[in-house]
């Protein structure tokens, strides 16, 4: 067990790296290729976008790192890892500007390795 939280906490580390950097490469390595992102679109509606598709709008983005915003890293946070046998799910927090980000990571290990399967999110401008 203790193993498997040393996994997921690399790969919150890494994500939390890759979203301030806006890095897709960075992020690629950590979700499978038949991952999905959802989230509630500008209109309301629920919109779910292959992990390629949402990999393509972040190479898109200017990252807070080019835009020289700080790292905020005291705002990068953990809120909570679950593991039930190959199933976990990573709750975290993190700001990006005047944007506030809640991701939940569904992760499955396949093989002995942890990676992210879903993203579900949401986001709050202050």
């Amino acid at each position: 067990m203790e193993k498997d939280y040393g996994a997921l906490l690399g790969i919150a580390q890494t994500y939390f790296d890759a979203a301030y950097e806006m890095d897709a490469e960075k992020f690629a390595t950590i979700f499978y290729a038949a991952s999905s992102v959802t989230k509630i679109g500008e209109d309301g509606n629920v919109s779910v976008a292959p992990i390629e598709t949402w990999l393509a709008a972040v190479r898109g983005l200017k990252s807070p790192k080019q835009s020289g915003l700080g790292r905020y890293e005291q705002l990068d946070e953990i809120v909570s890892i679950d593991v039930a046998r190959d199933l976990a799910v990573v709750r975290l927090k993190f700001r990006s500007g005047a944007r506030h980000f809640t991701d939940m990571l569904s992760c499955l290990r396949s093989n002995g390795s942890w990676k992210i399967a879903q993203k579900v999110m949401t986001v709050e401008t202050v």
